[in-house]
């Protein structure tokens, strides 16, 4: 199963946006969504999907978290 993973646009140029994923830099096409930096959005597959409110962003890494913990637990 794949996921889409919630992130943070740190800057972008030439479609390729820089996100942060709670302190990890990954590169991703935003070739089909607007973005800017310091818009939060949603990225699978090395592609930005969606954009998303912070409160989306927050509430789905909380969940993250806690699938983690279960994981590990």
């Amino acid at each position: 199963m794949c996921v889409a993973a919630p992130g943070l646009v740190k800057s972008l140029k030439d479609n390729i946006a820089k996100i942060d994923y709670n302190g990890n830099i990954v590169e991703a096409n935003a070739g089909i969504v607007s973005v800017k930096p310091g818009d939060h959005v949603l990225v699978h597959a090395g592609l930005i999907i969606q954009k998303i409110s912070e409160n989306e962003a927050k509430e789905m890494e909380e969940l993250f978290r806690e699938l983690e913990e279960l994981g590990n637990g």
